[in-house]
């Protein structure tokens, strides 16, 4: 052999090799960071990054009390009652809690009271400087979600779970919601087996779990809040929507890529849809199916999370084993 042929035989090795290495290392720093569980002691900041709380002091008091009896302190923000029209306040007092919150080191967790609408108008006044030095929780689901897609970005895990709202006056309506909640924030081990569903794509899949309520990620398209869904798991739910609301969403997701490497679909609740005057036809889970049709990744739908009562916790972020059958479905958190 000649030694150019040899020379460049060597470069090509050269070259598998560093993309090989720079592969790897790309992996692992897609790895996101996991926030400290909570422990007894630890301070719970409550704000309103986005609907009005109009006389719902009584469940934001229930969540208080709630944390308290699980020896942990609780800061109310000082805005948090204040409305601005259909707000928790104008944009500057909900960003001025919140960042309180993320600043704060004695704070390791934050817990929303309520979704609504408002959270996209704050993503851009705030600054995580601190937050990456300390990370701590975002807890919240629905238009939270908003907040979920930025922290992701920025390479930590978050909960979607309930938040203050979703406290009725008989706490024991939701026991399960609450279990999942409390025993996730305390690292307990989280896994789940959904009910079967003759509509679920089998397979197996692992990956990040990413993603949430679908209007707001579909609102997050085209910004730098929009999420790489690329070998990961999308989790979406959805609320008050019809069904060609739906498809819009997901065939604009789709357009943008979201599905070409995803690694799985979990499909949550799809709660009080609407009905058209013309009626589209068929069930929301075929609709998922015909929109999913031409992708051989497995699709698993019963996951009780979104705005019903059982609500169970998901770790965003946090990579995930799904098995999808007929039968039934499992949802194993890596710990």
């Amino acid at each position: 052999m000649s030694k150019k042929r040899i020379l460049l035989l060597l470069c090509g090795i050269v070259f598998f090799l560093g993309n090989k290495t720079t592969s790897a290392q790309n992996k692992t720093e897609t790895k996101l960071i996991q926030p400290p569980y909570l422990k007894a002691g630890d301070t719970v900041a409550i704000v309103a990054p986005s609907g009005v709380l109009k006389n719902r002091n009584d469940e934001v008091n229930r969540a208080k009390k709630l944390l308290e009896s699980w020896q942990l302190h609780v800061v109310i923000g000082k805005n948090i009652y204040n409305q601005a029209d259909h707000f928790a306040g104008t944009d500057q007092e909900r960003c001025e809690d919140f960042q309180m919150a993320l600043d704060d080191p004695k704070i390791k967790a934050i817990w929303s009271a309520r979704g609504g609408y408002g959270t996209v108008r704050i993503l851009d006044k705030l600054d995580y400087n601190k937050f990456l030095k300390q990370p701590k929780w975002l807890i919240g689901y629905s238009d939270i979600t908003a907040l979920h897609n930025q922290i992701h970005i920025l390479g930590v895990q978050t909960l979607h779970a309930i938040m203050c709202v979703s406290l009725p006056t008989d706490l024991s309506d939701i026991q399960q919601s609450i279990a999942t909640f409390k025993n996730t924030l305390f690292g307990k081990p989280l896994n789940y087996t959904l009910k079967g569903s003759n509509y679920n794509k089998t397979g197996d899949a692992n990956g990040a779990l990413v993603g949430g309520n679908l209007t707001i990620l579909h609102t997050m398209l085209g910004s730098k809040e929009s999420i790489d869904t690329k070998g990961k798991i999308l989790f979406i739910e959805e609320i008050g929507e019809y069904k060609y609301h739906i498809d819009r969403m997901l065939q604009s997701l789709k357009r943008a890529g979201y599905f070409n490497d995803c690694a799985g679909v979990l499909v949550g609740d799809m709660s009080k849809m609407r009905k058209n005057t013309t009626l589209w036809g068929t069930s929301v889970e075929q609709l998922i199916l015909d929109v999913l049709s031409e992708y051989d990744f497995p699709v698993a739908f019963n996951m009780p999370a979104g705005h019903e009562k059982d609500n169970r916790a998901l770790i965003l972020g946090r990579e995930v084993f799904l098995k999808v059958e007929k039968n039934k479905s499992s949802v194993v958190f890596k710990q």
